[in-house]
């Protein structure tokens, strides 16, 4: 399928999903990555905050989890059309911005680039890694700007089922996909 075909599709199944069935499957996803990739102390981590209106993955979980063993937590900010890196704190204040995302009221950059994990919204993800986000290609550039070794992992309520038809040379897959039901590795060889 196109990606213009699978954003559609799946921005209307999001749509299908009760506020009770939202927070389930998040927390089931939690639990899957924290079972999974057990984050550790002094670990440097990259996170979205959920765009409700697109009734994407609830982190809250997440960032309470990571704040509370001291890992560092980042979360995205568009700054002049560029997704930077903002570090949160406990105490961090927040805005709601022209999009309807919460974001720190910083603009400062952290300029880290060696995350141990980025955790990366997403509307869908096809078995090789492949993602359709909302087509402005903000993580794409962010991703190239990172240090190789950190993991990129998708978080989503669905399971991969179609093939993405029309993957560009620009797009960078994903290292995991975590759904409430499993964790999928994309390492060549896994």
């Amino acid at each position: 399928m196109k990606k213009s075909e699978i954003r559609k599709l799946y921005l209307e199944k999001r749509k299908k999903l009760s506020q009770d069935e939202l927070l389930l499957l998040s927390e089931r996803i939690f639990e899957n990555f924290v079972n999974y990739f057990k984050p550790l102390f002094g670990q440097k981590v990259h996170i979205f905050i959920p765009i409700e209106k697109f009734k994407e993955i609830r982190t809250e979980s997440f960032i309470q989890y990571f704040l509370s063993r001291n890992i560092q937590v980042f979360v995205p900010k568009i700054v002049d059309t560029k997704l930077i890196s903002v570090e949160i704190f406990s105490e961090t204040k927040f805005e709601t911005n022209n999009w309807g995302i919460s974001e720190p009221l910083s603009n400062q950059d952290s300029q880290i680039h060696d995350f141990d994990l980025i955790i990366t919204p997403l509307l869908y993800c096809d078995s090789r890694g492949n993602r359709v986000g909302y087509g402005k290609g903000f993580y794409d550039e962010f991703f190239e700007s990172v240090s190789k070794n950190s993991k990129k992992i998708g978080v989503n309520y669905f399971d991969p089922d179609d093939m993405i038809d029309d993957v560009w040379e620009n797009d960078i897959p994903l290292d995991y996909l975590v759904t409430p039901t499993e964790v999928l590795s994309f390492f060549k060889g896994c």
